[in-house]
């Protein structure tokens, strides 16, 4: 059963906190990599016959076999992930940057440039539990942004790709496929082999391999984030429904026996209610194991005097997903300071927002909402800035900038700029 507290009795830096499994990763995944850096393709096929069953003879997927999968996907899930794909698309299109320039000052210009990266990996889980989700939320923004070419990576398990991976792959307008997962199509995305390209950034979910790989090939690559076990806040009145705040917490738990599912309400019947929900709807879910492990140890229900209290809670421990459950939400989002996605209302399932509203689905966890932000059209560009002075302009400033850098202890600094006008003294 899930625990209900009162406010007064729980830390709240202690609400989404849980055991970690200890295990070896870390060692396997720089195994992993340091073969494929060396070997190449044919590391790629031991490990593919090891973990995935077969080893593709190309690992790359035709565009043949590409308009075969998209051929074999079922009609209605297609239309519905192009209606999808339309509402990410509409959304991230307002995040797109400009270049700017300065020239306010007389002889200057300054200004910086929106440069899209030239080619990016992304990773997609292809057995169990796949999401093309994934794919429209990861592809599309980086297609807005500009980059130039879309590597997708995904395991072929017995030599098989899911159909429906590569349905959103062509709709979201992924450049090239390849047939390959795990810690390895992570290490073959950063350093490159014979077959797949080096990229310059690796995206995507995976599991606790692929997880460690992104994290151990940061530097040589830039990743999107080092993404947790799922998480949901929910903060909601007296009026909500039981029913419905429970299917809530369970669309979370379902994903992982470590993911965390809270609810803060201001009702103790609600809280009792949501209780008994949520046993009877673990009895009925088909991830019931999962679900049920992450709820016992990881699912907290907490009686608070108040929404604001609510409020406090999600701000100190930044949750992946908050739902503000009341009938009000607009007159508390601006009190909302760290979260990654907020869902708005009663009618907001986190499930609108994985699949089909716009917003991204990638999402900060593990309390990184203080400071990071949801994959959005950023990730995928970087920016230079340019700066232009005429000899005039310098001039009239030279001397200040050697006193600035005297201050510092450069000298040489200094010099560089009196240089120009025959002020270095040299």
């Amino acid at each position: 059963m899930i625990r209900t507290y009162a406010y007064k009795d729980i830390k709240i830096g202690e609400i989404f906190a849980r055991e970690e499994e200890k295990t070896n990763v870390a060692d396997v995944v720089s195994e992993i990599i340091a073969e494929v850096r060396k070997g190449g393709d044919a590391a790629l096929k031991r490990y593919a016959e090891q973990f995935d069953g077969a080893a593709p003879a190309v690992f790359e997927v035709s565009e043949e076999e590409r308009a075969a999968a998209y051929a074999q996907a079922d009609a209605a899930f297609l239309e519905i992930l192009k209606e999808a794909a339309a509402h990410i698309r509409a959304f991230h299109e307002k995040q797109k940057r400009t270049d700017f320039v300065l020239t306010e000052r007389e002889g200057v210009v300054l200004g910086q440039k929106i440069i899209p990266l030239d080619r990016v990996g992304l990773y997609v889980p292809g057995g169990t539990a796949s999401y093309p989700s994934t794919v429209l939320m990861d592809c599309i923004p980086a297609k807005i942004a500009g980059v130039k070419e879309v590597c997708m990576v995904t395991p072929a398990k017995d030599g098989k790709l899911n159909p429906d991976i590569i349905a959103a792959a062509e709709i979201a307008g992924v450049d090239r496929i390849f047939r390959i997962g795990g810690a390895q199509a992570v290490a073959a995305l950063a350093y490159g082999t014979e077959s797949i390209p080096r990229v310059d950034k690796i995206v995507g979910p995976g599991n606790a391999f692929v997880a460690e790989a992104k994290k151990q090939v940061f530097g040589m690559v830039n990743i999107d984030m080092i993404a947790g076990p799922s998480e949901i806040l929910v903060i909601a009145d007296g009026t909500c429904s039981a029913k419905t705040v429970a299917a809530d917490m369970l669309s979370q738990a379902e994903h992982d026996k470590l993911a965390s599912t809270g609810i803060v309400t201001d009702s103790r019947k609600l809280a009792d209610e949501v209780a008994e929900q949520i046993e009877a709807q673990l009895r009925i879910l088909p991830r019931e194991e999962i679900a049920r492990a992450s709820i016992e140890n990881n699912g907290k229900i907490i009686v608070a005097d108040n929404i604001e209290q609510g409020i406090e809670i999600a701000n100190t421990i930044a949750p992946e997903h908050l739902e503000l459950c009341v009938d009000n939400p607009f007159d508390y989002l601006d009190r909302i300071k760290n979260a990654g996605s907020i869902f708005l209302g009663k009618n907001c399932p986190e499930a609108l927002g994985d699949y089909y509203a716009g917003p991204n689905h990638t999402l900060p966890t593990s309390g990184t909402a203080r400071f990071s932000s949801p994959l959005s059209v950023d990730d995928f560009v970087k920016k230079s800035a340019f700066t232009y002075y005429t000899k005039e302009a310098l001039g009239a400033v030279c001397e200040d900038i050697a006193y600035f850098a005297e201050k510092e202890g450069l000298s040489a600094h200094a010099r560089s700029a009196l240089v120009r006008f025959d002020k270095a003294g040299f």
